[in-house]
């Protein structure tokens, strides 16, 4: 697993384009074919490994910018027109609220035209705890702005310099700032966090939300049990609930191809130490 998504990184790279979006992909390919091919003890050992190497690299990620943080060369640079450097912090900050408002609140009034069930819509201050949680920004910005503005890790010019230390106000503010109120935010706007909980558990709950998109249930032989979405009639049926139409189309595809090829749930052989084979030495 660590192998393929490294290739898949390295892959994307070759090709000028993002390795995070590929490697990202990447993993839910194979959380949904791979890791129903491998043994319990494998994935048991999988999951704790990466959950190890995904703190690692947090650490790793807050110690980066801390460093640059306190990177006397940059803001050298920029310690005679200190005005300019808080006038294009502040209008990163600024674009960065803007640009993330323009994305959630159109497409969940998009989302909300599409689903008939009033509990299934987004409401406006589940929409508010959305755009205020994706504004913390992190060492994704800091690498994109040295890879831009820098020559292996030093610059010499005073607009690279200001852009550079700009970013690194705007990481460090939407951290602390976004991050400490996120808690309180959400405290505040939804008052009733137990009844998130009870949705996903409540059978009663509408199948959009007890089946994910890509994973169905599974009755005690391993078999498969695939959702009744219902074929649709028409294109109107498309724009009506597109999610479960096009849960409908992926289904007959990925049964039909993909998961006879490369395995998956209710599609894998017997794996020695697998939930599946021990269900079925059961029967």
């Amino acid at each position: 697993m660590m192998l393929m998504a490294y290739l898949s990184y390295m892959m994307a790279e070759l090709f000028y384009l993002s390795g995070i979006l590929t490697v990202f992909f990447c993993g839910i390919v194979m959380s949904h074919y791979t890791w129903h091919n491998v043994t319990e003890s494998s994935r048991v050992t999988t999951k704790h490994a990466f959950a190890t190497l995904s703190f690692v690299a947090e650490t790793f990620i807050f110690l980066y910018v801390g460093m640059d943080a306190l990177d006397i060369e940059k803001w050298r640079f920029v310690s005679n027109s200190p005005g300019t450097s808080v006038a294009v912090s502040s209008v990163l900050l600024a674009l960065v609220l803007a640009g993330r408002a323009a994305f959630v609140f159109p497409l969940s009034f998009l989302s909300n035209l599409a689903k008939k069930n009033p509990n299934e819509r987004i409401s406006f201050r589940q929409q508010v705890i959305i755009w205020w949680a994706g504004l913390m920004r992190g060492a994704v910005s800091m690498a994109l702005a040295y890879n831009k503005f820098t020559s292996s890790g030093h610059t010499h010019l005073r607009d690279n310099a200001i852009m550079i230390t700009s970013t690194i106000t705007v990481v460090l503010f939407s951290t602390v700032v976004f991050g400490f109120l996120t808690k309180p935010l959400i405290r505040l706007l939804l008052p009733h966090p137990k009844h998130t909980s009870m949705v996903f558990s409540d059978q009663n709950a509408p199948k959009s939300v007890t089946f994910p998109l890509l994973e169905g249930g599974q009755d005690s032989e391993g078999d498969l049990m695939v959702p009744d979405i219902g074929r649709p009639s028409s294109l109107r049926s498309l724009w009506t609930t597109p999610a479960h139409t096009v849960h409908y189309y992926w289904r007959k595809f990925d049964d039909a191809f993909m998961r006879p090829v490369f395995g998956g749930r209710g599609f894998v052989p017997f794996v020695p130490g697998s939930p599946t084979e021990r269900s079925v030495r059961q029967l």
